[in-house]
């Protein structure tokens, strides 16, 4: 077994007890933004300003992600490259429109946290798991399609 037929196996696994998909499929996304925005929102160092004012511990992360999609499955990392540079237009949208970029973070990281409890995970220990495992939540929603499509992961 791969290492992402690892990481889709456990995400899987943990995601088991979903009751309802629909929930699932908004709060993974809404959590992914809600954490990427709060990380985009920390101050960073003047060496990073100095590089570029994109480069923030919120890009920093979401670059670092896609370079680990690339390690663990092409096909799956050409896929969610989309999806990558999508979040990182949302949080340059909110950053530029002048936004309050920790509250609407942490609104979002709240609400998409709810909706996983909700989804029937239930215990705080569960909810802690999910998110350390969020990051594959994308890859694996991905992978529901690219088996249905028959795309090979």
């Amino acid at each position: 077994m791969t290492d992402i037929d690892n990481w889709l196996a456990e995400y899987e696994e943990s995601h088991a007890t979903v009751r309802n998909p629909l929930l699932h499929w908004t709060a993974t996304p809404v959590v992914i933004v809600g954490f990427s925005g709060l990380l985009w929102s920390l101050p960073v160092p003047t060496e990073f300003k100095d590089i570029s004012p994109l480069l923030n511990w919120g890009s920093a992360f979401l670059m670092v992600t896609a370079i680990y999609y690339f390690i663990i499955s092409l096909s799956l990392a050409i896929g969610l490259l989309p999806f990558l540079l999508g979040l990182a237009a949302i949080q340059i949208w909110l950053v530029s429109a002048g936004l309050p970029m920790l509250e609407i973070s942490v609104g979002l990281l709240a609400g998409g946290t709810v909706g996983l409890a909700l989804s029937g995970q239930g215990s705080a220990s569960a909810i802690v798991r999910g998110l350390q495992l969020m990051m594959i939540g994308p890859a694996w929603l991905l992978s529901i399609l690219y088996k249905r499509f028959e795309i090979p992961i």
